[in-house]
């Protein structure tokens, strides 16, 4: 194994070289990568395997942690400023060593305490993995080779006039109209959901959660979960809220509606003037 595999900012699983008194050596086919024995499991032993995750120390020696980041090379997420300099910012990484904004790589100031959705990159000057805040460039730079309907994951990256844009699979934007928003969004926060529509000029539309029949199928088994949980009876029906229904069950309307249409059909279920009623094996109405 060469040095030049290990790709700083990423996961490697490696073989225990040697120990010292000061952790243990990695084997990455030359001198080996110091894991310290503070981030070392307590019955590590030469020979054993490891999954680590390595990374550049302050003198730009690769070292490796069992610690877990927040975030890996090419990912996109949002990180706490610990520290400013005039060079640029530091943010909380979850390791040892904080991770570099570089000030030209900063759309404006970053205040210590700020908040910052930023993605991963390696800097080819130094090799050590650092970050930017300038992520729109780094979207959109391919043809998508997504289809309606595919799952993907979202990042809440920015507020629009039609509602958020959403990151797509760390790599395409694509937007989630205000008709489809639910619950309380944030930016930075990370979503499952999937492509509803992909229009003649390119632009996506996403929706959270899961399509058609697979989202019923998942939330079945929530809504019975909570009908025995409550007695077997919710007060919730298709004339409750959008609102209302994605407080308590944490899915849309449509949904809601789609999933009690299938346990009702199904006959798990019965509706009542003022909600939706479990159903015992035997057919009758639970008490």
């Amino acid at each position: 194994m060469q040095e030049e595999t290990l790709q700083a900012g990423q996961y490697h699983l490696l073989p225990v070289q040697r120990k010292t008194d000061f952790g243990f050596y990695l084997d990455d086919g030359r001198e080996g990568i110091l894991l310290p024995k503070r981030f070392a499991p307590r019955n590590l032993r030469v020979g054993d395997e490891l999954k680590v995750f390595v990374y550049h120390d302050s003198e730009n020696r690769l070292i490796a942690t069992t610690q877990t980041p927040r975030a890996l090379v090419g990912d996109i997420a949002l990180m706490e400023v610990v520290s400013v300099t005039q060079q640029g910012a530091f943010l909380d990484w979850g390791l040892m060593k904080d991770l570099f904004v570089p000030q030209s790589k900063q759309l404006g100031i970053m205040r210590k305490g700020g908040k910052y959705l930023v993605k991963l990159y390696i800097d080819e000057q130094t090799g050590r993995v650092a970050a930017t805040e300038k992520i729109e460039s780094l979207l959109n730079t391919m043809p998508c080779p997504l289809k309606e309907l595919d799952l993907v994951d979202l990042i809440a990256y920015r507020e629009s006039e039609l509602g958020w844009v959403m990151i797509i699979n760390y790599q395409f934007t694509g937007i989630l109209h205000s008709s489809e928003i639910f619950t309380q969004i944030q930016k930075g926060d990370h979503f499952t959901g999937f492509i509803k529509k992909i229009r003649p000029d390119e632009k996506i539309d996403v929706v959270l959660g899961k399509p058609g029949f697979a989202k019923v199928e998942d939330e079945t088994e929530k809504i019975v979960r909570l009908l025995k949980e409550n007695n077997g009876y919710l007060p919730f029906n298709d004339k409750s809220t959008p609102e209302s229904i994605y407080e308590y069950f944490g899915m849309s309307k449509k949904t809601f509606k789609m999933t009690t249409g299938h346990l009702y059909k199904q006959q798990i279920i019965s509706f009542t003037k003022t909600g939706i009623q479990l159903v015992n094996p035997g057919g009758e109405t639970l008490a």
